[in-house]
């Protein structure tokens, strides 16, 4: 139910996943899903087996790195929400699989559910609870992400003129800034 929760709900990547499903359909939207999946998925074996207790001893370094993180992913929603409103795909970047893969290092919610999800199924008797949850996160995470895609795809049928290509471009990068920011604002507001 964790995996699952953290994988659907809205953030930064799923955002870019819709706009990419929409402007370049299921097909040409998956290696970014499948470099998303696998760049999550070695940070959580990242987060789980070493910088958990880095972090522990330097709480500063993960506001860092959200900071980072979210700086990055406003950079994205604007060249989303600026976009030009054309489906011609030769003049459009395809999402790629190393950007998939960068973005889930860059992004603060992938940093805040590793954490969370290690600290949850870390045993320090056994790395088998730590290991079985990594296994099933992979499996939820690339069901998750691809629906993503799969739902960017089937919105494009939607995107029948430039205005509404247009418009849907802004609601996808806005949406992505205004995650990004409420991530940062999160921090800073529930910190004591």
């Amino acid at each position: 139910m964790f995996s699952l929760t953290m994988s659907i709900s809205p953030g930064p990547v799923n955002m870019v996943i819709v706009s990419a499903g929409a402007n370049h359909g299921f097909w040409r939207t998956l290696p970014f899903v499948s470099g998303a999946t696998i760049g999550f998925t070695l940070l959580l074996v990242f987060v789980g087996f070493s910088l958990m207790q880095v972090i522990s001893g330097y709480p500063g370094l993960m506001l860092a790195m959200e900071l980072v993180g979210s700086a990055f992913i406003i950079h994205v929603g604007y060249k989303i929400a600026a976009s030009s409103p054309d489906l011609i795909l030769e003049k459009r970047g395809v999402p790629t699989f190393m950007q998939g893969f960068l973005l889930q290092w860059l992004n603060p919610k992938a940093w805040i559910a590793c954490a969370a999800g290690a600290a949850l199924f870390t045993d320090p008797a056994s790395h088998t609870t730590l290991l079985a949850f990594i296994a099933v996160y992979f499996l939820i995470c690339y069901a998750s992400l691809a629906a993503w895609a799969i739902l960017g795809d089937r919105v494009s049928v939607l995107l029948g003129n430039h205005q509404r290509i247009r418009i849907f471009n802004l609601l996808m990068g806005g949406m992505l800034i205004a995650s990004a920011v409420y991530l940062v604002c999160s921090q800073f507001l529930g910190a004591p």
